[in-house]
């Protein structure tokens, strides 16, 4: 069967939506980039328009899911091996976003690539407090709290080697549904943590930042476990997250309050021959 591409989320959600709420773990991202620009506009992400793609097998459901939104590589959601074939010939990939095994299936037909990242998605179980118990509490941030909340996601950025971009228009987004908290200790931010809004019953923790003068007391920790224990509260049935596997700290962490991988996730750049 042919892939089937278009520049309307609309039409690619009326297409492929229940396909990815079936699986919203795996689907995680896709899941969040189309609502952004369903909400957003196509140029949430850049000056160039989104493409979106799906690929319907022989039964004539869906199985295979891609956003692209230039400059950043196509994303893939759940792909059926038997769709990348057809995806190689029609779309021209310059790299991929995909789980460790479509994103190796696809690099394999380069002649050169190189791995730009290693991802991966955890789901949290039963939440566990982060001991020893740091000092401070949660709050939820609010427009006060914005100069510092950019220049802490502009911080994250730098470090992270993600573009920051978009670093204002995340922080009034987030601040808007109450989804970015704040750990203080001594009435002093030391730590943040957001979550994205509820998609398909899950949740996404993301931009978790510790600036470097606070870090190794457990803020991270707290925090993260205090968004997954509210979302949890509010009736979500997944909170999910991602870590570079390149960060040992962060990957032994999130383990330890109770989060279990999921899957593996490639960033890869096809390269010249």
């Amino acid at each position: 069967m042919p892939w089937t591409f278009t520049d309307d989320v609309d039409a690619f959600l009326d297409s492929a939506g229940a396909s990815l709420a079936a699986r919203p773990a795996e689907n995680t991202l896709v899941l969040t980039v189309t609502a952004t620009l369903r909400d957003s506009g196509p140029y949430a992400y850049g000056d160039a328009p989104p493409v979106l793609g799906w690929w319907r097998g022989k039964d004539g459901e869906v199985a295979g899911t891609l956003v692209r939104t230039p400059p950043r590589l196509p994303l893939l959601g759940t792909v059926a091996p038997e769709a990348l074939g057809p995806l190689a010939e029609v779309f021209p990939l310059p790299g991929v976003d995909a789980d460790r095994a479509t994103a190796q299936a696809l690099a394999a037909r380069w002649p050169r690539h190189r791995v730009d990242e290693e991802l991966r998605l955890y789901r949290l179980g039963a939440s566990v407090p982060p001991s020893p118990a740091p000092g401070g509490r949660p709050r939820t941030a609010t427009t006060a709290d914005r100069t510092l909340l950019v220049q802490w996601l502009l911080a994250f950025g730098e470090e992270t080697g993600r573009p920051g971009d978009r670093a204002g228009r995340i922080v009034d987004d987030r601040i808007a549904y109450g989804g970015l908290t704040l750990w203080e200790d001594g009435g002093v931010p030391v730590s943040m943590a957001g979550v994205s809004p509820r998609i398909a019953g899950t949740v996404r923790v993301s931009t978790v930042y510790t600036p470097p003068e606070h870090r190794g007391h457990g803020y991270a920790a707290a925090v993260t476990a205090e968004v997954s224990r509210a979302a949890r509260g509010a009736g979500v049935r997944e909170v999910l997250l991602f870590t570079d596997l390149a960060d040992p700290t962060s990957n032994g962490v999130y383990r330890r309050i109770g989060c279990a991988p999921v899957s593996d996730r490639l960033l890869i750049t096809a390269e010249p021959a």
